[in-house]
């Protein structure tokens, strides 16, 4: 909601700049009313490509964890569950505890509990 409020708010502030910049150059209705159009096409464009990129981006960077995370598991889950059993305990969990809450996380999706736990990915977004 913060970012479509910021972004009407940008994109009704840009458009305002062009029409009264053009209105300043002529008085002219036509000119001034297809600069605005243009702007806010323009704007919208320009907003729309943006959060695509931006996106994509996140989303190919958490492809790339999951990935990364995947083969780790498959290559030494011991010290993956080890690596898990840290976090917790950093995190002010009593060793045994952390122990407890990982193995029993992992046992029921490894994946998930190192994706949720050390880098706040959910696969399934």
């Amino acid at each position: 909601m913060r970012a479509g409020v910021l972004g009407a708010n940008d994109g009704i502030v840009s458009t305002a700049a062009v029409v009264v910049g053009v209105a300043g150059a002529t008085t002219a209705t036509g000119p001034i009313a297809m600069a605005g159009i243009a702007a806010a096409i323009g704007g919208a464009v320009s907003m729309a490509l943006g959060e695509y990129v931006s996106v994509s981006s996140q989303r190919d960077s958490e492809k790339h964890i999951i990935d990364d995370e995947r083969r780790a598991l498959a290559a030494d889950p011991g010290a993956e569950l080890e690596a898990l059993v840290r976090l917790y305990e950093g995190r002010g969990i009593s060793s045994a505890t952390s122990r407890k809450v990982a193995e029993e996380l992992s046992a029921r999706d490894a994946l998930d509990a190192h994706l949720r736990a050390r880098h706040n990915i959910d696969a399934t977004d």
